[in-house]
C-alpha cells in the first residue's frame, strides 16, 4: 500500500487460493500503531481491537511482572490486543479498495536474477514470474528466497481463540508460571471479522517435543494442569472441547546478516525472528515496510533506496533481537535457576521506578527510538 501509493506498479504473490490470515492473538504496539496511523487504518484496526494498559504475570503468588504503558507519562499511549484475523482484514481490505492486483495459489520456491538487473520469482510448479526492479520478501520465518540461518526454538506454544470471561481484566495481558516451563497467558482481543461478542485469546507454552505427547494423554489429563496453575481459567478451558481448537506455533531465532540481494529486500519474519515474549513481531514487520517506502522514496535508485531502508531499521532490530535472546529463557527454557532470579529479584523491581518505566518502554517496542528515523511519532489515537 504504502508503495503504491508513492506511485510504484506493485503485484502481490500469495500461496493460499485465497487470501487468509493465520495465528490468533497478538499485540500492536505504539511503533506498531504509528504506522498503520501512516496508513490512515489506525481508527479502523483500533474500533476491532482491545486497549491493554498493563502486562501482569505471577507465580507461586508471587508478582513477577507488572508492566504499565502510564509510566512512560504519554496520554492515551498502550497497547492493543487483536485478532490476527482483524489486522489481515484490515490491510486486505484496504489493499483491496486500493485495486492492488493479488495473484492466488503462487507459492514462490525461489527467485533469479535477470540480464537486465531485475529479479524474476521462481514458483513451485517450475513457472517464473515477470521480471521486476524490485522483489520484497514478506514470506516469513521459513522463507526460499534466503539461506537458512538461525535456530529453531525448544518452546513455542499452544493458541486458541475463546470467548472472553469476566473474570479476567478486560484491558491487560495476564500470565501465570511455574518456573520457566510452565506457562499460561490471556490476552483481550476485541472482535475479530463476523463476531459479535469480545474474544481473548488464550495461550499454553509447551516444548515442541512434547507436542505428541499432549495430544496422547488427551484434553481432560492438560485441563487439569492449567487449572493447577490458574484456576481461574477454567470457565475458558470449558470451552475447549476438541484438540483441534488450538494450534501449535512454532517459533525460531534468526536474524539476516545481509537482508538485501540485488533487486531484493528481506522484511519482517523474513529478516528477523524471535519468540513473541517481547510481542514485537508484527510490529517490527510494518516499521520495516515504512522504512522500505521511505527509503525508495527518498533515494536516486532501487539500490540506495533498499540500504536506507536497512540503515533506518537496522540499530532497532539488533537490538530487540538481543533483548528476545537475552528475555526469551526467562520465560520459556527448561533452566531453574534463571526463574528463581526472576521471581526473586526482577519480579518485586518490576512494579518500582525507573524498571517500570524501562519495561514499558521495551514491551512497547521504544527502546532504542525507532520512530525517528522514519519520520514517526508515537501519538495516541483518538476515537
Amino acid at each position: 500500500m504504502l508503495l503504491a501509493r508513492d506511485g510504484h506498479r506493485v503485484t502481490i504473490f500469495e500461496r493460499f487460493d485465497a487470501p487468509a490470515p493465520i495465528g490468533s492473538g497478538l499485540m500492536i504496539q505504539p511503533t506498531g500503531l504509528a504506522v498503520l496511523r501512516a496508513l490512515g487504518l489506525d481508527r479502523t484496526l483500533v474500533a476491532r481491537s482491545a486497549q491493554i494498559d498493563r502486562l501482569f504475570g505471577q507465580a507461586n503468588g508471587r508478582t513477577v511482572l507488572d508492566v504499565s504503558y502510564a509510566t512512560l507519562r504519554r496520554t492515551g499511549l498502550c497497547g492493543y490486543g487483536v485478532h490476527r484475523a482483524t489486522l489481515f482484514a484490515v490491510l486486505h481490505d484496504a489493499v483491496a479498495a486500493a485495486g492492488i492486483p493479488i495473484e492466488t495459489g503462487r507459492a514462490v520456491a525461489g527467485s533469479d536474477t535477470t540480464s537486465g538487473g531485475g529479479r524474476r520469482l521462481v514458483f513451485a510448479d517450475g513457472t517464473r514470474s515477470v521480471a521486476f526492479d524490485l522483489i520484497v520478501d514478506a514470506l516469513g520465518t521459513r522463507t526460499p528466497l534466503a539461506p537458512p540461518c538461525g535456530r529453531a526454538l525448544r518452546y513455542g506454544a499452544l493458541w486458541a481463540t475463546l470467548h472472553a470471561d469476566d473474570g479476567f481484566a478486560g484491558n491487560a495481558l495476564e500470565q501465570r508460571y511455574r518456573r520457566a516451563s510452565m506457562m499460561a497467558g490471556v490476552l483481550p482481543i476485541g472482535r475479530s471479522p463476523g463476531v459479535r461478542h469480545d474474544q481473548a485469546a488464550f495461550f499454553w507454552s509447551i516444548r515442541a517435543d512434547r507436542v505428541a505427547a499432549w495430544q496422547d494423554a488427551g484434553l481432560e489429563a492438560w485441563k487439569d494442569e492449567v487449572r493447577r496453575l490458574w484456576p481461574a481459567t477454567a470457565p475458558l478451558l470449558d470451552q475447549i472441547g476438541h484438540a483441534d481448537q488450538l494450534t501449535f506455533a512454532r517459533y525460531a531465532h534468526r536474524t539476516l546478516a545481509r537482508p538485501t540481494a540485488p533487486a531484493m529486500i528481506h522484511i519482517g519474519d523474513a529478516w528477523h525472528s524471535a519468540s513473541p515474549q517481547l510481542g514485537q513481531g508484527a510490529n517490527m514487520a510494518l516499521l520495516d515496510a515504512f522504512a522500505l517506502a521511505k527509503g525508495l522514496r527518498d533515494a536516486p535508485d532501487i539500490a540506495g533506496g533498499i540500504a536506507a531502508a536497512v540503515t533506518m531499521r537496522s540499530r532497532h532490530v539488533r537490538l530487540y533481537q538481543a533483548l528476545t535472546a537475552l528475555f526469551t529463557p526467562v520465560y520459556q527454557s527448561d533452566s531453574r535457576s534463571l526463574p528463581f532470579v526472576r521471581d526473586r529479584l526482577v519480579g518485586p523491581l518490576s512494579g518500582t521506578w525507573p524498571a517500570n518505566r524501562i519495561q514499558a518502554l521495551m514491551v512497547g517496542g521504544l527502546i532504542g527510538s525507532p520512530l525517528a528515523p522514519l519520520g514517526l511519532a508515537s501519538a495516541p489515537v483518538l476515537i
